[in-house]
Formats: structure tokens, C-alpha cells, sequence
């Protein structure tokens, strides 16, 4: 008893100096999925936000993990942030695009030369518009992790021009701009639950997928495909969500450590995302995996054979967003 008081105590110390009473926190725990393995540059993003929770609360409020789809794909989890009985999600921009159509402008190919320029985009005035649009769909986003860019991986051949892909089955994730921009190079692009993939790809049910090295190399995805090309295709940023449902329930001062917890363990886990993916490729090789680049002539043929996406998907978006979409690009691709 004597143990537990001395907690308390220290719990209530360690509150009062850094400003905050102790009845502005309470007791809480917090079920945060994703979808990737627990040695994934996202899982260490969220084991860093639960840390840095835990000491601006004296570990009052407490993160609990749920890796690897244990709480579902992606649009199950989505629908349980909005339906309050789930707290937090972080997953791809796929399932936000499904409640805010916008945010397919994220999802469009080509758009990065770097991931100074994506930074810059999402963390900029286009990533703060589309965010004000998610509080009336149920859901909040806190910042943004990184995932990485997306590359192209399948058991028959090294994808060198867009004309290679013709004719590959690849499981692409269930987003209208992305099975648009696979179908513009004559591929047949297949949606698929990330939870799923492996199992498809060993089966041979798909030839391919694309992901980040990342995420190719924590699957094991070099155990069932034999060719990785560096297409670069799209930047995948991860937004923080977070339940609306749940947030309106908390104390402002726990709404303000939650958002600063968020910023500090996305800026962390940018840096720690990026020195893993160096070190991914690397490993994919080593592990067997043929990798080849993509000359730069056939690069540049591929980005303007995809132009027609931009326009097609443009065309139904809010043109105001829009505007200030194509305004942040040129601003960022300086950078």
C-alpha cells in the first residue's frame, strides 16, 4: 500500500512541476492499431508516441499497440475510429481518401523528387485543409509518419519502362488512384487487404505488389517475389488518427499532450523510417532479390503517361483544394 502511495505521489509530484493538475489527466488506455509487423518503422513511431504519452502524463494515460491488422485492414479499423470504439489508427492515406476524396491528391504518382518535398506538403497549408475535413466524418489526424516511397516488386521480370508492367497481376491497395494509374501502363491491378498479400503472392493468386522497401523487407516479401525495381511511383505518408468521438471526451490539457506527443514521435520516426529504408534494400538483396533502377529517359516517359490520372481525378475533386494542391506542388518541388 505504502508502494503504491509513494507512486501516486510521485505521479502527482512530477504533474505539478511540469504545470499540469492532476484532475486534468485521467486514467486512460488507448488501443492504437496499424498494419504493419512489430519490427516496422511504424510500430516503432507508435511505441514512441506511447512513451512520450506516458511521461507527459506520469503514465496515466496508456498506449496500447495492436500491430500487424490485429484490429482489422485498414477500412475495418477506419470505420471503428469513426464509430468511437477504437482510439487511434495509423495507416495510409487509402482509408481517409474513402471519407475525404481529396485526399487521393496525396495518392497521385510521381508528385516527390524527395521526402523534403513530401514533408513540406503534408505538414503545410494543402495537409492542414484536408485535415479540417475529417472532424465531420468522425476522425482527426494529429501528424503525419512516414512510410516511404513506393516501389514495385513481382516473381516474373525486372521492370525497367513503363511497358514492362503489361499484363502483371499486382495487388495494389483498394484506391481508385492507384488501380487508374496501374491500368494506364496496361497492368491489372487487384485490391487487396495488406493482411492478405503474402498469402496471395506465395499462391502465385498475384505476380506482384508495390510498397515501400520498408515494408518489403519486414513481410518477408523476398521469400515470394524474385524482382524489386526502383519505380518510386508514389509517397506514402502515414496520417495519425485519431477517433473525433474519442478526442471530444478528453480534458484540454490531455488533447494538447496527445497532439504534441503525436509531433514529437512523427518527427522521430521520419528520421528513424528513412535510415531503415536505406538499410531495407540493402537487406532485400542480400536476401536474394534482383534490384534494378529505372533509367531516367523511361522515368520521365512514365510521368507524363500518367498525366491523364491527375486530370481524371482533379475533375471530381473540391476545386479550391485542388488550386491550393497545385500551388503547394510548385512551392515544394523548389525544395
Amino acid at each position: 500500500m505504502k508502494q503504491i502511495t509513494r507512486r501516486a505521489l510521485a505521479v502527482v509530484a512530477m504533474l505539478v512541476a511540469a504545470g499540469v493538475s492532476a484532475q486534468d489527466i485521467q486514467e486512460r488506455t488507448i488501443k492504437f492499431g496499424h498494419l504493419n509487423n512489430p519490427d516496422h518503422p511504424t510500430s516503432l513511431g507508435v511505441r514512441k508516441f506511447a512513451e512520450i504519452v506516458a511521461a507527459k502524463t506520469g503514465g496515466k494515460i496508456k498506449v496500447q499497440e495492436f500491430a500487424a491488422s490485429q484490429l482489422g485492414n485498414e477500412l475495418q479499423q477506419q470505420a471503428a475510429l469513426q464509430g468511437g470504439v477504437q482510439e487511434m489508427l495509423v495507416a495510409s492515406t487509402t482509408s481517409l481518401n474513402a471519407i475525404v476524396k481529396e485526399f487521393g491528391l496525396l495518392d497521385f504518382p510521381f508528385l516527390f523528387a524527395n521526402a523534403k518535398q513530401a514533408d513540406a506538403m503534408v505538414d503545410g497549408p494543402l495537409g492542414k485543409a484536408l485535415s479540417a475535413k475529417l472532424p465531420e466524418k468522425g476522425v482527426m489526424v494529429l501528424g503525419y509518419f512516414d512510410l516511404g516511397f513506393r516501389n514495385v516488386t513481382n516473381s516474373k521480370r525486372p521492370i525497367m519502362k513503363g511497358s514492362d508492367l503489361e499484363g502483371l497481376k499486382l495487388r495494389v491497395i483498394p484506391n481508385p488512384v492507384f488501380l487508374e494509374t496501374f491500368k494506364t501502363f496496361n497492368a491489372n491491378p487487384l485490391p487487396m487487404a495488406f493482411a492478405e498479400l503474402y498469402g496471395a503472392l506465395e499462391s502465385k493468386a498475384v505476380d506482384g505488389q508495390e510498397n515501400p522497401f520498408a515494408v518489403i523487407a519486414s513481410s518477408k516479401f523476398y521469400e515470394v517475389q524474385k524482382y524489386v525495381s526502383g519505380t518510386n511511383h508514389v509517397y506514402a505518408t502515414n496520417p495519425i488518427q485519431i477517433s473525433k468521438r474519442f478526442w471530444d471526451r478528453l480534458t484540454p490539457t490531455e488533447q494538447k499532450i496527445l497532439q504534441e506527443a503525436a509531433i514529437e514521435a512523427q518527427n522521430w520516426q521520419r528520421v528513424t523510417s528513412r535510415e531503415v529504408s536505406s538499410k531495407a534494400l540493402g537487406e532485400l538483396k542480400a536476401k536474394g532479390m534482383i534490384y534494378n533502377d529505372i533509367p531516367p529517359a523511361e522515368l520521365a516517359k512514365m510521368r507524363a503517361a500518367v498525366k491523364p490520372v491527375y486530370d481524371k481525378f482533379s475533375g471530381a475533386y473540391d476545386p479550391a483544394i485542388v488550386n491550393l494542391f497545385k500551388t503547394e506542388l510548385e512551392r515544394v518541388s523548389k525544395l
